[in-house]
């Protein structure tokens, strides 16, 4: 299949069916970004439950007599300063998922992007200097605010200008995931960054 250039030069980029003309599987890309998030989670919260609480070994009062509730500890949730009822313990949260799956859950989000015309393809987006004025000025020219911009390589330039831009954020090729890819309106790859996708997913 092709995908049209964004440039003055009215082009279009020759692209693999199977990254770009893949089926829309909502599915599993819910399945591969919610997997991906939860990953991301520490899960180290901790809590104290009655047996952990430091004290409690003696016998508060006695058993019968006093006119109050019977009580074997001080350290019962009940109690000030007592344990945890349900006290959380460290839980690991990651879910697996298999490679195919993940590349497919990806050829399946730049397929629906190219369908939905959100897949904005450029020759390069070099800056001569890291200056966030001139990308707005050429992300405006291309009538877009909110976009993720994928490179070939690391782009010093390109980072530093974009970095201070609310909407907009810069990633290699190399380095995007599902969730940043459908957290933009749009994405915009060069031309060697597809090609990086192309050996990545196919």
């Amino acid at each position: 299949m092709e995908l049209s250039i964004r440039s003055d030069n009215v082009a279009s980029l020759q692209v693999s069916d199977q990254v770009f003309g893949a089926e829309y599987k909502p599915g599993l890309i819910h399945q591969v970004v919610t997997a991906y998030m939860a990953h991301g989670r520490a899960g180290t919260k901790a809590q104290l439950n009655r047996s952990a609480v430091r004290g409690g070994g003696a016998k508060p009062y006695r058993q019968k007599g006093t006119g109050r509730a019977r009580a074997g500890t001080s350290r019962s949730p009940i109690w000030r300063s007592g344990g945890v009822t349900f006290a959380a313990r460290p839980r690991d949260y990651s879910q697996k998922i298999n490679r195919k799956m993940y590349r497919g859950a990806v050829r399946s989000i730049l397929s629906e992007l190219a369908r939905q015309e959100r897949l904005l393809v450029l020759p390069e987006l070099g800056l001569t200097a890291p200056k966030t004025k001139e990308l707005l000025q050429k992300l405006r020219k291309l009538g877009v605010s909110d976009v993720l911009i994928l490179t070939e390589g690391f782009d010093e330039n390109l980072f530093l200008a974009a970095r201070n831009l609310a909407n907009v954020d810069v990633m290699a090729a190399q380095e995007v995931d599902p969730v940043s890819m459908i957290a933009f309106d749009y994405l915009m790859p060069t031309e060697g960054a597809i090609r990086k996708l192309e050996e990545r997913l196919a």
